[in-house]
C-alpha cells in the first residue's frame, strides 16, 4: 500500500510555525503579561505544532483601550467611506497573494482538507471580503417628513444617519476560523468601528497572521487587534469589558447565553450565532442522486464540524430503503485521512476533546443498540479521527437524536409523511438552518414557511452566500449576519431633527 502524496509544507508555514506568537495591539506585535502559553496541534498525529499566549485581563484591557483610543480620534471611523473601502479591498488583495499559506496554516492547525482550505476559508473568504468591503460606501439613512405643530407657523426637516458603534469584539469559534473570523472583522471594520478579536485557543494562527496583512494593507494601529487566549479567561475578560459596544460571537448555545447574561448589564449589543440541529426533509418525489450527493456534502463537509450540517434527514417511508443504501454506499466509499492529503474526504476532528465528546454519543448509541452504519476508521493510533457514521432511526432516549453532536454523524429517520417530517423537525430547541428536498414545486412552496429554522433550502443544504442573510431561530441565536443589511448591526441610527 502506497502512502498518500500529501502536500508538502511551505517554508514561510514552516517559519510562521516556529514563532513565539504574542499578542496583536495598536499594529503590531506585543508580549503578554502571561507567561502561560496555549498549544497549537495538528490534528492529524495530535503532535504539538505551535503555541500561542494565553492573554491576562490586563492584556484584554490594554486591546480595547488601543481599540477605542484609535476609533476616538477618528482615523478610521471618519475616513472617506471609499478611503475604508480602498484598505479593504487592498486587504482581500493580500490574502489572496497568501492563498497557499493560509489554507496551510488552516489545515495544520484545523485538521479539515487542504481542498477545503484553499476553496472556502481562503476563496470563500475573499468572496465575503470583497462583498462587505463594497458595503463601506453603501451606508445610508433617511429623509423624513415630520408633522410637528408648534411653535405656529414652524418648520421641520428630519433625517436619519448611521454612525458606527465603537469597539467591537468578536469571538470565533474553531471550525472555521479564517472565514467566520474575517465575519467578524470585516463589518466592523466596513462600518468604521474598531475590532478585538479573540480566535478559538485552539486555531489562533490564521486570524494572528491577517492581522499582519491589515496593517500590511493600511488598516490604523488599533483598529484590528487580536488576543489569544481562554474562553474562561481571556473571552470573558473581553466580552465583559466596559468599553465594548458590540460582541459578535459564534460558539455553542449555552456560552452564547452566557454572554448575553453579561451583556445584558451594560445593554451592549449582541449578535449570537449559536449551534444547530439542523434537519434534512426528504419527500417521496425527491431524486434520490440529488437527495444522496447534495446532503452527503450537507452532513459531512469539515466532518460535520458546521453550525449549519444537515444532522437528522427524515425521509418518507416509500424512499426510504433505497436512501440508506444510497448512503450507505457513499459513505462507505470516503476516504479517511490527513488534512494534508487532497485524497481524503473525512479528516480528523479539531482536537482530542471533540474526538472522544463525538465517540461517547457513539458509545452510548452501540450500547442502546442503535443501528450503526460505519465507514472508514482512518489512521489508527494517532489523530483525532471519528469514522462517518449513519445512525438509522434512532430512539428518542439517544443524546444524538436531541443534541448537536458536531461530527462526523447523521440520522436517517423513517416518516410516513410529509406531515410528520414537518412535526419531528420542529420539535427542537434549535432553528438555525433546514433543507426540504422534492420536485414538487406546490410542496416547496407549502412547507418552506412552515420550518422552523432561519435558512431553508430547498435541493440543497449547507451552501451559503454573502448576499443571504443568515442567522438562527429559537436556541440558535439573535440576529443576522451577511445581506445588503449587515452593517446595520454595527451602527446607531441617530435622528437629526432641524427647525427653520
Amino acid at each position: 500500500m502506497t502512502e498518500p502524496e500529501t502536500v508538502s509544507v511551505l517554508g514561510n508555514v514552516r517559519q510562521f510555525l516556529q514563532r513565539s506568537h504574542g499578542l496583536y495591539i495598536d499594529g503590531g506585535w506585543q508580549e503578554s503579561d502571561s507567561e502561560a502559553r496555549l498549544p497549537v496541534f495538528n490534528p492529524a498525529d495530535g503532535q504539538q505544532i505551535s503555541s500561542s499566549a494565553d492573554a491576562s485581563v490586563a492584556d484584554v484591557d490594554r486591546a480595547v483601550t488601543s481599540a477605542w483610543r484609535a476609533f476616538s480620534r477618528g482615523v478610521w471611523a471618519n475616513m472617506l467611506p471609499a478611503g475604508r473601502e480602498r484598505v479593504l479591498l487592498r486587504f482581500a488583495d493580500l490574502l489572496e497573494q497568501n492563498t497557499e499559506e493560509l489554507a496551510q496554516l488552516e489545515t495544520l492547525e484545523q485538521g479539515k482538507s487542504i481542498n477545503i482550505s484553499r476553496a472556502f476559508e481562503v476563496g470563500c473568504t475573499l468572496n465575503w471580503m470583497r462583498y462587505t468591503a463594497g458595503l463601506t460606501t453603501k451606508i445610508s439613512g433617511q429623509t423624513l417628513d415630520v408633522s410637528i405643530p408648534m411653535p405656529e407657523g414652524a418648520r421641520y426637516q428630519a433625517w436619519t444617519r448611521k454612525e458606527p458603534v465603537g469597539v467591537v469584539a468578536g469571538i470565533v469559534p474553531w471550525n472555521f476560523p479564517l472565514l467566520i473570523g474575517m465575519w467578524k472583522v470585516m463589518p466592523a471594520l466596513a462600518a468604521g468601528c474598531s475590532i478585538v478579536v479573540k480566535p478559538s485557543e485552539t486555531t489562533p494562527l490564521t486570524l494572528l497572521r491577517m492581522a499582519e496583512l491589515a496593517t500590511e494593507a493600511g488598516v490604523p494601529d488599533g483598529v484590528f487587534n487580536v488576543v489569544t487566549g481562554s474562553g474562561a479567561g481571556c473571552g470573558k475578560a473581553l466580552t465583559e469589558h466596559p468599553l465594548i459596544a458590540k460582541v459578535s460571537f459564534t460558539g455553542s448555545t449555552a456560552t452564547g447565553k452566557g454572554i448575553a447574561r453579561a451583556a445584558a448589564d451594560r445593554l451592549t449589543r449582541v449578535t449570537l450565532e449559536l449551534g444547530g440541529k439542523n434537519p434534512a426533509i426528504v419527500l417521496k418525489d425527491a431524486d434520490p442522486a440529488m437527495v444522496i450527493e447534495g446532503l452527503m456534502a450537507g452532513s459531512f463537509l469539515n466532518q460535520g464540524q458546521v453550525c449549519a450540517a444537515s444532522s437528522r434527514i427524515y425521509i418518507e417511508a416509500p424512499l426510504f430503503d433505497t436512501l440508506v443504501s444510497g448512503f450507505e454506499q457513499a459513505v462507505k466509499s470516503l476516504q479517511v485521512g490527513a488534512g494534508m492529503d487532497p485524497a481524503a474526504h473525512i479528516n480528523p476532528l479539531v482536537s482530542k476533546v471533540q474526538q472522544q465528546k463525538v465517540a461517547g454519543y457513539l458509545a452510548q448509541a452501540e450500547e442502546q443498540r442503535a443501528e450503526l452504519i460505519s465507514g472508514n476508521p482512518g489512521p489508527q493510533g494517532s489523530g483525532y479521527y471519528i469514522a462517518p457514521t449513519l445512525v438509522v432511526n434512532p430512539s428518542a432516549s439517544l443524546r444524538l437524536t436531541k443534541e448537536e453532536v458536531f461530527g462526523p454523524v447523521v440520522n436517517l429517520v423513517r416518516v410516513a409523511d410529509a406531515e410528520e417530517a414537518l412535526r419531528l423537525a420542529n420539535d427542537s430547541d434549535y432553528g438555525l438552518t433546514a433543507s426540504l428536498w422534492t420536485n414538487s414545486l406546490q410542496a416547496a412552496m407549502q412547507y418552506t414557511g412552515r420550518i422552523q429554522a432561519g435558512t431553508v433550502w430547498v435541493n440543497s443544504h449547507t451552501l451559503i452566500d454573502a448576499n443571504m442573510p443568515f442567522g438562527g431561530m429559537k436556541q440558535s441565536g439573535t440576529g443576522r449576519d451577511f445581506g445588503p443589511h449587515w452593517l446595520d448591526a454595527y451602527t446607531e441610527t441617530k435622528t437629526v431633527c432641524v427647525r427653520y
